[in-house]
């Protein structure tokens, strides 16, 4: 007799059964004591049956791991690696006359008789800036004609070293590679590690000021200097400084003192220091001095960078302000341009002609690169994202060792160097940020 396959129980029948589907079809099935199908449970663990099911099936996940983090490093890629040549730099300070600001200054007019003192002043007379008459004596303060000389400091950093160890035993090396594991667990923890150790550096570029303090919040306050100086300590002044510190009830909390956010490179800023970049914030950091995100903010800052001699070639912000900046354009039918640019190791560079890199948005030619780490400052809780405004050219990540990975263990024959049946592994990198020129460095802080 022929016997026909119309539901699912015929199929297993006749694929389980002893011969065509009919009454002895099922024969297999009910010496188990069961006629019901082998089925897989929809959203389930991996309890996947019961009874003689769960013997037989499981589910697969597969090798891949699939990361559900974002860990992008934009501010660790868009900004020049160089090598680490030397300990420090040399910079020119001040004038030998009229000053350190971004204009020569020139004093009002005076009776006082010109003296030594005056030629070499901060702040100079008009009459006194260089003009000598015919067959000028020289070294004399009369004719104009005085030695002067420029003033010079020196900045000074080490390389920091960050690393990040990690390790795994002989047994879970083996058994990742059988039944459903994930093959090599080496190579998967290589690739997470290894983005985990960029990620981190990339957070401590853009380490805000208020994580400095204060000292009672951490157990070893030493270690945070022991990471690379944030572009927010390079990019700050004496005036930001002192109203974070400010201890107003309503303001942010104060800065720690021992070691002063105020000394960097081995120099401390002082009012009017040529390390204080272009910092606007407002009136204040209380949440009541927040301002408004507008135009006009943006615009002072790139005309204030210019002025100071600074050419800013990308602007480090995040997703939140980015939207902002794109709707307050918008709104008024105006439209951000699109740009190619290239991250390399020098830093953000366009490209002309090619075909690579990818397209991000522009403010007056100037790349925004979105930062998901980029924090806020202002005691207000709806501040949106800061905004840094950095010349590539004058900041620089100085790298003394390139990021290098080291293992050892069982697998290569030493289970003694590392005192486990195992393998031990560290990714290491040696470098620390420098700046050549912080007046060309800008930031925006305290937006709504």
């Amino acid at each position: 007799m022929t016997g026909y396959i119309n539901t699912i129980k015929d199929l297993e029948a006749e694929t389980y059964g002893t011969g065509a589907v009919g009454s002895f079809g099922n024969q297999l099935l009910k010496a188990q004591g069961t006629l019901l199908g082998i089925h897989a449970p929809h959203d389930a663990g991996q309890a996947a049956g019961t009874g003689i099911n769960a013997n037989l099936y499981n589910q697969i996940y597969g090798q891949k791991v699939w990361s559900m983090l974002n860990r992008e490093c934009n501010a660790l890629s868009v900004i020049a690696k160089r090598p680490y040549t030397s300990s420090g730099w040399r910079v020119l300070s001040k004038r030998p006359a009229g000053g350190a600001g971004n204009f020569l200054n020139i004093a009002a007019a005076s009776n006082t008789t010109l003296n030594a003192a005056l030629m070499g002043a901060d702040s100079l007379r008009a009459d006194n800036i260089g003009g000598v008459p015919e067959n000028a004596a020289l070294d004399t303060v009369a004719d104009g004609l005085m030695p002067l000389a420029p003033e010079y400091s020196l900045l000074h950093t080490s390389p920091k070293i960050i690393a990040h160890q990690f390790s795994f035993s002989e047994l879970a090396m083996e058994m990742a590679a059988i039944d459903d594991g994930i093959g090599d667990i080496r190579a998967q923890l290589r690739e997470d590690m290894g983005k985990h150790h960029a990620e981190v550096q990339n957070t401590m570029l853009v380490m805000p000021l208020e994580a400095y303090a204060p000292t009672t919040d951490y157990t070893q306050t030493s270690l945070i200097d022991e990471g690379y100086t944030s572009l927010y300590k390079v990019i700050t002044s004496t005036e930001e400084i002192t109203e974070l510190a400010a201890d107003d009830g309503g303001n942010l909390v104060k800065l720690r003192t021992d070691a002063s956010i105020s000394h960097i490179y081995g120099t401390n800023r002082d009012a009017g220091s040529f390390l204080d970049a272009q910092v606007s914030f407002g009136d204040g950091y209380t949440a009541a001095e927040a301002r408004q995100m507008t135009l006009t903010v943006l615009n002072a800052m790139i005309r204030d960078l210019r002025v100071a001699g600074g050419s800013p070639k990308v602007i480090l912000t995040g997703y939140d302000t980015l939207q902002t900046l794109s709707d307050l354009l918008q709104a008024q039918e105006r439209f951000m341009d699109r740009k190619e640019i290239v991250p390399t190791v020098n830093g953000v560079r366009g490209v002309k002609g090619s075909e690579v890199g990818f397209r991000v948005s522009t403010y007056y030619d100037i790349p925004l690169i979105p930062v998901a780490a980029m924090p806020s400052t202002g005691a207000n809780s709806s501040c949106i994202s800061d905004m840094l405004f950095v010349d590539t050219d004058h900041i620089w990540l100085s790298v003394m060792k390139p990021t290098q990975y080291f293992e050892d263990g069982i697998s290569n024959g030493n289970p003694f160097g590392v005192g486990t049946l195992g393998n031990k592994a560290l990714y290491r990198t040696m470098a620390e940020v420098g700046c050549s020129y912080f007046k060309g460095q800008g930031k925006i802080t305290n937006l709504l």
